[in-house]
């Protein structure tokens, strides 16, 4: 038997110092703040960091807003306040008339705006803005006054760049012929939000839960999703995570490949349909973090650089990089950052998830990720709540998650892929792509007491070293996002089969466990609380021909170099691809999900009961397993999860108080007793 307990080696903080910080605005003293005490780093470090336990309580006790603390991962500078360099970003203001409508076109000769009118459209000139914020005046373009009053209160209208077609405002807040159609004028109705008293939620140490909202529910819509928001309350669910709402064209497809990134899809409800669901969540105590990508756009629709210099000559994954840093950058920065600021203060939106932070090019000395944080903690304080960030990353790098003032962007969490490859690959056996390095006991223990299995080891997967340790005496667990499974864990497999669909409901539960009693912050994907059997595929609705070929052409590639069949994956493009991804919800009536789901609901309920199992701190976990015999064991305080992962009756010895399981066991003589493929979790004694 191999045992191992205790935290990580100790990381002592390097001092940095920043020097004075030009056009800060008036310092926010952190001390001030009820919910949050300093204490002072090892080593004699001059920088001090906030108790990241006590992060975890919500704003319900602060009175003063003026007073209330940043994104919640504790980014205060050595003097107590919280850092901030000038961000280029100016608010977004949705324009109430054509009056107000502002284009950044820094490099056009002539823009004119086309409006719609009840007998056809009229053409306004639009001449270069005077001023903009003190900002090269060349940049931005406005409506001649003398021709912008001629236009109607409902306007739709579209910009003609240079003599070139016509092309909806990047800014665009509705769409509501598509990404090719006209933009309108659009305000969410203000008296119709009914959250005044939601105080907000951090995420960290949160049940979070990610849906797809065209998927969600037969309809795919937002009002549908409102109605069986009940469901994720009785299960204990704290946060949705909701799969990208922004524009993208076609009808349905995951919404990775929006181009309008200040419009909300209209197939779902547009924008009114997305505020009706943020309110109705936190009417019932939900939070919502909203999934956005700034990393690229989607192939169609895209018309950013008819106006500038929104993207570069670089590339990754999915296409070209947005220009973050060089000529002109600033702009295309401040484009990114009120987008994001836009959610969450005019959709009341509590975080935002971050897709794939890797992509992002940028070495310019503050980071892009840097900026936005900051800029999400000064509009806290502004509302009055928290706000968070989580990135996804493949980077296995804990300066996301850093505070700043120790050389971090000061971002409230991450999404941990490792936690998920090293459970699913112990508990499945599956070994192919990226698994190839998980799947042993050790490496379990490992994600489960340092959050990374990679922290600066060799990836087969990669062919080459990878990550570097978490400072796991400086950030929480709770910083890092641990689930099953999620919508790529299920949507990039070739046939987007779930683990219900090839693991035992015991191998299920054994997952569920290990996450949902965890240190670290879990998320549930949707339907994985019942075992649903319906797949995630990967799907779009393309209406360029050449388009959805290519797709599912590529698709067929990739898969085929990991060995899938290439007949077997299914066409993107084919509608019953998106069909067959709905979940179904009479699969609650039936009893084998009904006890699935009523597990999960134990599960969650535990944790939230026992201060043992909500803690998030890595020092409260300790591991113990037997590799030959098959069985794990993860320790909280005085609580313990027994995982037997052999698919025969296991015996391990270790004395417990048998609380919840999936099978019954039988303790006698000092041990467990278990079928294979259980789980246990109980006091020990």
């Amino acid at each position: 038997m191999c045992r191992s307990s205790g935290r990580l080696g100790h990381h002592p903080a390097h001092h940095v110092d920043a020097g004075p910080l030009v056009g800060r605005p008036p310092p926010v003293n952190i001390s001030d703040i009820s919910l949050i005490s300093p204490i002072p780093l090892c080593h004699g470090s001059q920088y001090r960091h906030l108790r990241l336990s006590q992060l975890r309580h919500t704003l319900c006790c602060v009175t003063d807003k003026s007073k209330a603390p940043d994104t919640l991962t504790g980014s205060t500078d050595q003097r107590g306040e919280i850092s901030r360099f000038p961000v280029p970003a100016r608010p977004f203001i949705p324009p109430h008339s054509a009056a107000d409508i502002r284009v950044w076109a820094p490099r056009a000769q002539s823009v004119v705006m086309l409006a719609e009118t009840g007998d056809g459209q009229i053409e306004i000139p639009m001449r270069r803005d005077p001023v903009v914020n003190g900002q090269d005046a060349a940049q931005w373009w406005v409506p001649a006054p003398e021709r912008a009053t001629a236009a109607p209160p409902d306007l739709r209208y579209r910009f003609v760049v240079d003599g070139g077609e016509p092309v909806p405002d990047p800014r665009s807040v509705r769409l509501p012929d598509g990404v090719h159609g006209s933009s309108a004028l659009h305000h969410l109705d203000e008296s119709s939000w009914s959250d005044d008293d939601w105080r907000g939620i951090d995420v960290r140490g949160a049940v979070l839960y990610e849906l797809h909202i065209g998927t969600f529910t037969a309809q795919g819509t937002f009002d549908a999703a409102i109605e069986r928001l009940d469901h994720l309350v009785t299960l204990g669910v704290d946060v949705v995570e909701v799969m990208p709402v922004n524009a993208f064209n076609g009808t349905h497809g995951w919404g990775y490949d929006g181009v309008a990134w200040y419009a909300v899809h209209e197939p779902y409800g547009g924008p009114d349909g997305f505020a009706r669901f943020v309110d109705a969540c936190h009417r019932r105590g939900l939070g919502v973090v909203l999934d956005v990508v700034y990393n690229h756009l989607g192939p169609s629709g895209n018309y950013l650089p008819r106006f500038g210099p929104y993207l570069t000559e670089g590339t990754n994954s999915w296409g070209s990089s947005l220009n973050l840093a060089e000529p002109d950058s600033d702009e295309v920065r401040s484009y990114i950052i009120a987008n994001a600021l836009r959610w969450l203060r005019d959709f009341h939106v509590d975080g935002l998830r971050l897709d794939a932070v890797h992509a992002l090019v940028d070495p310019r000395a503050v980071h892009l990720l840097e900026e936005l944080a900051m800029a999400t903690d000064a509009l806290a304080l502004e509302l009055g709540r928290p706000l968070s960030l989580i990135a996804e990353s493949d980077l296995n790098d804990p300066r996301l998650i850093l505070p700043r003032e120790l050389g971090g962007y000061g971002l409230a969490a991450q999404w941990d892929d490792d936690i998920h490859h090293a459970i699913h690959a112990a508990v499945s056996g599956e070994r192919q792509g990226y698994y190839a390095d998980f799947g042993s006991l050790e490496g379990l223990s490992k994600v489960l007491r340092g959050g990374f299995f990679h922290d600066g080891t060799y990836s087969s997967f990669r062919r080459r070293h990878h990550g570097r340790p978490i400072p796991t005496d400086l950030v929480a667990a709770e910083a890092l996002v641990a689930y099953t499974c999620n919508h790529d864990q299920i949507g990039n497999r070739a046939v987007g089969d779930r683990p219900s669909a090839y693991l035992t409901g015991g191998r299920l539960a054994i997952k569920a466990a290990l996450v949902l009693l965890s240190p670290f912050t879990p998320m549930l994907f949707m339907g994985e609380e019942w075992a649903a059997q319906t797949p995630f595929a990967f799907f779009t609705s393309h209406p360029e021909p050449e388009l959805g070929r290519a797709t599912a052409n590529g698709r067929r590639a990739e898969f085929a170099d990991h060995g899938w069949d290439g007949v077997e994956i299914p066409d993107p493009q084919d509608p019953q691809t998106f069909r067959s991804s709905k979940l179904d919800w009479s699969e609650m009536d039936q009893s084998t999900h009904r006890r699935m789901f009523d597990f999960y609901r134990e599960l969650i309920e535990l944790r939230k009961r026992e201060e043992d199992l909500h803690r998030g701190d890595f020092a409260s976990v300790t591991t113990s397993f037997d590799d030959s015999a098959g069985w794990f064991a993860m320790e909280r305080g005085e609580w313990i999860v027994i995982c037997v992962l052999a698919g025969t009756e296991t015996t391990v010895p270790v004395d417990l108080a048998p609380e919840l399981w999936w099978d019954e066991p039988a303790i006698a003589d000092g041990a467990l007793h278990s079928s294979g493929h259980n789980v246990v979790i109980g006091r020990t004694r």
